[in-house]
């Protein structure tokens, strides 16, 4: 009865911690990659949240089979080199869409995320997506775009109140001063400022009235028309 290498069990036992961390891996096969290329890929894809190292299928097969991630063995044929992700999965699907372009030996085969197996089209529709971090930006513009707006409007507000009511005023022929007579007649009682006038007219009637008796001049009385019995010419004696 043949034992298992130890090596073989470590690497078993690595594969099952990842998978106890992060249920997002992407599959690759690195066939004609020198080590340095390999290097300088796992360096990116770290920079991003992703762990990446080359690995025996058949290891792999016994580590996720019953896990999250179970759906990786349809694509581990070949050298394999796998990406556990524990950031975004958008961005490290686009490093390596980017690094496969200038290194065409490097070829992605699939993924899985939350158990949801990947094909390769999923894989570059999500390289086509804005990062993470461009996505939160984004999002939190949209919410600040209404509240900017907002703000704009409060303030444009008692301004253009200001405007309309400059403008009704300057329609009117300007602004009206206050009149304090007007003021005072308003605020009289309509009885009292109806009798003042009516009691003003008859003292000054009555104040004409005596200065006329004054200055006109007594009357002379009335000449005496009686006029005199004539006696009769034949009564008075002859001379």
């Amino acid at each position: 009865m043949s034992k298992v290498r130890p090596d073989k069990i470590a690497t078993v036992k690595e594969v099952q911690s990842r998978v106890d961390t992060t249920s997002t891996a992407v599959v690759t096969e690195y066939r004609g990659l020198t080590v340095a290329q390999i290097s300088s890929l796992r360096r990116q894809l770290r920079s991003i949240g992703a762990d990446y190292k080359v690995f025996k299928n058949t290891l792999v097969r016994r580590a996720i089979t019953g896990t999250s991630v179970e759906s990786l063995g349809e694509f581990l044929t070949g050298p394999t080199a796998i990406a556990f992700v524990d950031g975004d999965v958008s961005a490290v699907a686009k490093t390596l869409r980017d690094f496969a372009k200038e290194a065409p030996s490097l070829i992605v085969k699939g993924g899985v995320v939350n158990g949801k197996s990947l094909s390769l089209k999923d894989l570059s529709a999500l390289a086509d997506l804005p990062s993470r971090d461009v996505m939160l930006a984004q999002f939190a513009g949209l919410l600040a775009s209404p509240l900017r707006t907002m703000a704009g409007l409060l303030k444009a507000v008692p301004q253009n109140f200001a405007y309309g009511l400059s403008a009704l005023i300057d329609s009117k022929g300007g602004p009206v001063t206050p009149v304090v007579d007007e003021v005072e007649a308003a605020e009289t009682p309509a009885g009292v400022e109806e009798a003042a006038p009516a009691a003003s007219d008859d003292a000054a009637a009555a104040v004409a009235e005596v200065a006329v008796e004054e200055e006109a001049p007594a009357a002379e009385p009335a000449a005496d028309t009686t006029e005199a019995p004539v006696e009769d010419a034949a009564s008075e004696p002859a001379e």
